[in-house]
């Protein structure tokens, strides 16, 4: 038998996204829970500073820095493994940039080229250029296994004409467990609540996110308030420049009603650093700021945030893993989408159409301001769909580990029999 056994987690690392960052974690205790000691990961990573704040590299685990232009260093890397697996959520759509997709179906190539075993882990698809829809055909057929993390994600690929084999879970982050000692963080943010009287905590979170920022866009200069990562710039004009501010208007004058009608806090939860500008203005406009606070990925880790959203009276969000890391919790919350993540995850759940809400759609915000004065008065029947679907979500999330076990045993490898316990943070 070998005694290392070499896994490639190709993903969305070091970027502090709490999403990415408590799915990257379940994963490797799924590998490891397997592998054993022989497993030896390596996490490639844009940012390794921020990837070593919540994960610590050891002689079974390696940080591997990439430039941006990454063809050549995830070649090499890839080479190096015995497994590649693509793990980042939002693996089959250009929603964020199609550089981001390129880099997995790169990944997905070099696997194909030096016949490496390589699988897509509880992977979404969505929005595509007719450029992406062909390359991601002639590139996923090439992936020896994609689970998907729901039936719509599984649909969209079929319907690309993708024939590598295709089967559905659910995401990764459902058995994310925060560690005991995070628990009452929202607490010591509002330590003079008024309203916890008449509720939980008496605070209602808005995960929200600069839609007009996205996709990025490579370029080989531009203005360095624009830059993500040379080369890759944000997507910037009048246009977008006008979109933001109607995402402050909009996500202010409801914040200010929920805290002056619905007398609650405001917790503004930036899951990606790169919500953290538009938190910071939405929270400088309103009427009395002193009843907000902004909550970022940059400052709390993905435990200390999932613990924060599992103690919130109601979340409205735009970010996916918000409502994925709060349903243990059950709840109550409200989506304002933006492409087919969080719609396809409210229909796996019996929220759509009832509580999803299209960003652009006419009176969004009306629309919002309704669904939260309804569900803060009466939040039962929601609470009974959050409970049932979670549960369902998290069944279907503990496949994962029996897939990766049947793949690997399917490849010849050996693995150590199952035994399963939830993922912690490092």
């Amino acid at each position: 038998m070998k005694t290392d056994f070499n896994v490639l987690l190709v993903g969305y690392n070091g970027a502090n996204n709490t999403g990415a960052e408590a799915r990257l974690l379940a994963v490797i205790d799924d590998v490891r829970s397997l592998l054993g000691p022989r497993a030896r990961i390596t996490v490639p990573t844009l940012n390794e500073k921020n990837l070593r704040r919540y994960l610590a590299e050891d002689d079974r685990l390696r940080i591997a820095p990439i430039p941006t232009l990454f063809f050549r260093s995830i070649a090499r890397l890839v080479r190096q493994s015995d497994l590649v697996m693509l793990v980042e959520g939002s693996t089959y759509m250009d929603t964020w940039g199609s550089p981001l997709l390129y880099a997995f179906l790169w990944a997905t190539n070099r696997a194909h080229r030096y016949q490496k075993p390589c699988l897509a882990y509880a992977v979404d698809a969505g929005e595509l250029s007719p450029l992406n829809r062909r390359l991601v055909k002639r590139q996923a057929d090439k992936t020896d296994l994609i689970i998907t993390r729901t039936i719509q994600a599984r649909e969209r690929l079929e319907k690309l004409g993708v024939t590598a084999p295709l089967t559905t879970t659910a995401d990764c982050a459902l058995i994310f467990s925060p560690q005991p000692q995070d628990r009452g963080i929202l607490a010591t943010l509002f330590p003079q609540s008024p309203t916890r009287s008449v509720s939980k905590n008496g605070v209602v979170g808005l995960a929200v996110v600069d839609f007009s920022l996205w996709p990025v866009v490579m370029r080989p200069w531009g203005r360095a308030r624009n830059c993500y990562k040379w080369p890759y710039f944000f997507s910037c004009s009048p246009e977008r420049k006008k979109q933001r501010n109607a995402l402050v208007r909009g996500w202010t004058r409801i914040a200010d009603r929920i805290i002056k009608e619905c007398g609650r806090n405001i917790a503004l939860i930036c899951s990606e650093a790169l919500d953290q500008p538009l938190a910071e203005d939405i929270r400088l406009a309103l009427t009395n700021p002193d009843s907000c606070r902004v909550v970022s990925s940059n400052h709390y880790n993905a435990s200390q945030m999932t613990s924060l959203l599992c103690d919130l009276d109601l979340l409205v969000t735009s970010r996916y893993h918000s409502a994925v890391l709060s349903l243990r919790a059950a709840v109550p919350q409200v989506a304002i989408g933006h492409d087919f993540r969080l719609k396809s995850l409210y229909q796996d759940l019996g929220l759509y159409p009832d509580y999803f809400i299209q960003h652009d759609a006419p009176n969004v915000w009306q629309k919002v301001d309704h669904k939260i004065k309804s569900l803060l008065k009466n939040s039962d029947r929601q609470r009974d769909l959050l409970k049932n679907g979670c549960a369902e979500q998290v069944r279907l999330a503990q496949l994962n580990r029996t897939l990766l076990s049947e793949f690997l045993q399917q490849k010849g490898i050996q693995t150590q029999p199952m035994e399963y316990h939830g993922s912690q943070p490092r």
